[in-house]
């Protein structure tokens, strides 16, 4: 890549020095502190979450109400359904990082990816249970191809060594939680107080609002992308059509496929994503093994923590599915008249991460020295995501109205903002580890596997919010022994998570 200053000096900032191998950005022009074309990428993410997130909140609600006549026999299929659905547009993401990687360039992949989303969620509004499902197969083929390229774009941006980094994921994290603050509660109030009501929400609009939220950020980022400089261009000899047309092709071929895995059974799924795993672990380690004994390494350690990863967004996951069926069910939401939205409980998360960001930001700077490694980070996050269900223990056993068999409101709200802490601890920490420790050939394909062990996770939330509800729907009992179950295997990950972070941060070589 070519640049007009020395590779150990960062454009507009102070010296760095560079390791082996490491890539300088070229001259951008900074802003706020950081290179600006970081802004431009907050906010094309910001759109696509609020596309995402515009949807997400309805999707359960809308399958059990249109599908199943509102019956609460089809809380576990349609749990089941949204796990498998967030999986595979997690999963896709592996097949993204290659196209990127090898054939049409970064720029290009976003692009596509935005319209094939877009068209994807306008198909979801038509009320059919397989357009539904063909509507789901689309955005997650169209998401495999932003989604993690959009992520590793932000790592393009900083020098390998530059310490601003971990600090531009952050903020780059705020812009994916803006959108998921704003999305659930404007959507909420379109289908709920505009085209609907309370009791009968109108999901169409939701859907439609999601897709116009797409189109917003495919022409934010047509125009922005200039910025870039030619950071995530297509590979030099390739400027041509001829490839997007091929992968836009595929892209077609492809939607049929993960239409179908939406329709198998949900353990049979979860083997798949295992397998699909595994193949860019693989090539990861190979590929370290063949830079040296380093890298090999850092590939490990990264394997180590994408394992732990699973554990955590299997049951954070829960607050599109089975939280969403215990706000509707058995917590009480009557506040002095008022009944708050099932919905707006998804911004809370958002609220939260926006407010914390900025002070977890700061502290891990304060700390210095003392900064808790990204193994132990990981650990903190599994162990918070634990307190949250612990939260959930005392008040389905201790604070049950026996009058209306409900719980107080402040439960699930605090649980939402305890998750939140739980994933700042992990989750942005875990976007810049990815793009450290992977081969620098390999960053997109890793991006890939980061995703993907997010995929397993969530596909096993929803087999887990699924037994949480059992057949005939989610009761006090039922979900006091689901969550009882998922305090102790996250507290018991976090702890071992601890005891092996000196072997894990061995392993990463000195990288932070």
């Amino acid at each position: 890549m070519s640049t007009s200053v020395p590779n150990n000096v960062e454009p507009n900032g102070p010296a760095v020095q560079l390791p082996p191998g490491g890539t300088q950005p070229p001259n951008f022009p900074q802003a706020m502190g950081h290179p600006k074309p970081l802004w431009m990428l907050f906010m094309t993410e910001f759109w696509e979450r609020f596309a995402f997130y515009g949807m997400r909140w309805a999707l359960v609600l809308y399958i059990v109400a249109q599908f199943h006549n509102g019956d609460a026999s089809g809380e576990a299929p349609a749990s089941e359904l949204y796990g498998a659905y967030l999986a595979l547009v997690y999963a896709a993401a592996i097949f993204g990082g290659y196209v990127a990687d090898k054939l049409i360039g970064y720029q290009r992949a976003i692009l596509l990816g935005a319209v094939i989303m877009a068209a994807g969620l306008f198909m979801v509004m038509m009320p059919s249970e397989n357009l539904l499902k063909l509507g789901l197969a689309t955005i997650i083929v169209g998401n495999g191809l932003f989604k993690p390229i959009i992520s590793t774009m932000v790592g393009k941006l900083y020098a390998t060594g530059d310490e601003r980094r971990d600090s531009g994921f952050t903020i780059f994290y705020m812009g994916i939680n803006a959108g998921a603050f704003i999305a659930p509660i404007l959507t909420g109030i379109l289908a709920d107080k505009i085209f609907g009501t309370p009791e009968m929400p109108a999901y169409k609009v939701v859907f439609m609002a999601a897709g116009i939220g797409m189109v917003i950020s495919l022409v934010w980022f047509w125009f922005g992308r200039a910025q870039l400089k030619g950071v995530g261009a297509p590979p030099a000899g390739h400027e041509g059509m001829g490839r997007v047309l091929m992968v836009a092709l595929g892209a077609l071929i492809a939607i049929p496929m993960f239409y179908f895995l939406l329709t198998i059974d949900a353990g049979i799924l979860n083997w798949i994503l295992i397998a699909l795993f595994v193949a860019p672990a693989i090539m990861l380690l190979a590929e370290g093994i063949r830079e040296g004994a380093v890298q090999r390494d850092m590939v490990i350690a990264m394997l180590i923590i994408f394992g732990f990863n699973v554990l955590f967004w299997m049951f954070f996951e829960q607050a599109g599915s089975s939280f969403n069926f215990l706000a509707q069910n058995i917590v009480n939401r009557d506040l002095n008249g008022w009944e708050f939205p099932v919905g707006w409980f998804q911004s809370v998360n958002s609220i939260a991460i926006i407010t914390l960001a900025p002070v977890l930001a700061w502290l891990w700077v304060k700390m210095g020295k003392s900064n808790p490694s990204i193994p132990r980070k990981f650990g903190l996050g599994l162990i918070f995501n634990g307190l949250a269900f612990l939260l959930l223990m005392f008040a389905l056993s201790s604070l049950v109205d026996p009058e209306t068999l409900k719980i107080p409101f402040w439960t699930l709200f605090m649980v939402y903002v305890i998750q939140s802490i739980g994933e700042l601890c992990l989750s942005p920490i875990g976007l810049s580890m990815t793009t450290k420790l992977a081969p620098a050939k390999l960053t997109g394909l890793a991006m890939g596997g980061w995703f993907l062990s997010i995929a397993i996770g969530n596909n096993l939330s929803g087999i887990f919010a699924s037994s949480v509800s059992g057949e005939g729907g989610m009761t006090t009992d039922s979900a006091l022994a689901g969550y009882t179950f998922g305090f102790w295997a996250l507290l018991g990950a976090g702890v071992v998570l601890f005891l092996i972070a000196p072997l894990v941060q061995k392993l990463m070589h000195g990288v932070k």
